[in-house]
């Protein structure tokens, strides 16, 4: 069994430090542990992210109506894949990381009626086009069950970091390309699930979010790991992914972020609301209003009545017109 080829950079180092300072904060503080309905829009965000990646045209509004059973106007493949995947990422407690009958039944499940082979490794030659150009060209497809298993086992001995190790079997499952549809998703899935053995608020961090809104830099990551062989800037960019999505995630109380708010003045929903662009804002110092409907899976105009209503109350204020206005903390003299 051999080793993955991978190289952990200086900055790979910083990163990982500092991914896990940030994590231990939230750990310490409690806030996302108990805000239940954060998690739940973190792992809609997830899902509707991952699938736009493979070119999914679905909103984060019409994945969520799609989960909870409501009708929605799209391409049947497309409704398909978001049932599919939230099937798959429900079941991600379940699954071992290092069984190969995981692995395979979360494919099954990501690509139930739409994959010929669903649940099986790829029976024929597989590559990545960009146009007409062959731009990867998977393992033959004789020696992909050994590859997997390999990597498996690999995985499941070395002793580096769960941050980096996580990235480099995403990268490998991408490299090698087992499947003949879905291998960008359950890669994805799978540096998730490494992840949330390693502490569990990695199961509802919607770091496929900040990969989609960077998304050239995730194909540019990888094609230049697939180049070199050796799996570096994979491991950066995703660390660096990781980290963008942890400093949304609020890790201070709301009173201590606002410190002049009083929370009696707000109605549930509109506590929860300020609860999910917290901790964007403790990082950011503003938000804009496209951000906020990201951050909450709220509409235009809900989430404008939202940020007016907490400028009335002093806890925000507004800077700038139109495209350009901005929310900003309150800092009072």
């Amino acid at each position: 069994m051999s080793a993955p080829a991978y190289t952990i950079s200086t900055k790979a180092i910083g990163l990982v430090a500092r991914i896990a300072e940030i994590v231990g904060e939230l750990k310490g503080s409690g806030e996302y542990s108990r805000n239940l309905q954060l998690r739940k829009i973190n792992r809609l965000r997830s899902i509707q992210s991952s699938l736009a990646i493979e070119n999914n045209t679905l909103s984060l509004g019409q994945v969520t109506d799609i989960i909870e059973g409501k009708r929605v106007l799209g391409l049947p493949r497309e409704i398909q894949e978001v049932k599919n995947a939230y099937r798959a990422y429900e079941h991600l407690p379940e699954y071992n990381p290092y069984k190969v009958k995981d692995f395979l039944k979360a494919h099954q499940f990501m690509t139930a009626e739409l994959v010929k082979d669903s649940g099986h490794f790829r029976s024929q030659g597989v590559g990545v086009f960009e146009g007409a150009k062959l731009i990867h060209a998977g393992a033959s497809y004789q020696f992909v069950p050994q590859l997997i298993a390999d990597l498996f086992a690999w995985a499941e001995k070395t002793d580096i970091h769960p941050l980096i190790k996580s990235s480099v079997v995403h990268f490998e499952i991408e490299f090698i390309h087992p499947f003949i549809d879905g291998n960008g998703r359950i890669g994805r899935l799978w540096q998730t699930l490494i992840l949330s053995k390693w502490n569990e608020l990695f199961a509802w961090l919607p770091a496929e979010t900040v990969a989609y809104e960077n998304q050239q830099g995730y194909y540019d990551a990888l094609a230049i790991s697939q180049k070199t062989g050796n799996s570096e800037s994979f491991i950066e960019f995703m660390l660096n992914t990781i980290l963008l999505a942890l400093e949304e995630l609020p890790v201070h109380k709301i009173t201590d972020i606002f410190t002049d708010i009083n929370t009696d003045k707000l109605t549930k929903t509109e506590l929860e609301f300020l609860e999910q662009i917290a901790g964007y804002l403790d990082k950011n110092g503003e938000v804009t209003n496209y951000r906020a409907r990201l951050l909450t899976n709220k509409s235009g105009i809900s989430v404008k009545k939202y940020l007016a209503k907490f400028v009335e109350i002093d806890v925000l204020k507004v800077e700038g017109k139109n495209k350009g206005r901005k929310y900003l903390i309150n800092k009072k003299p």
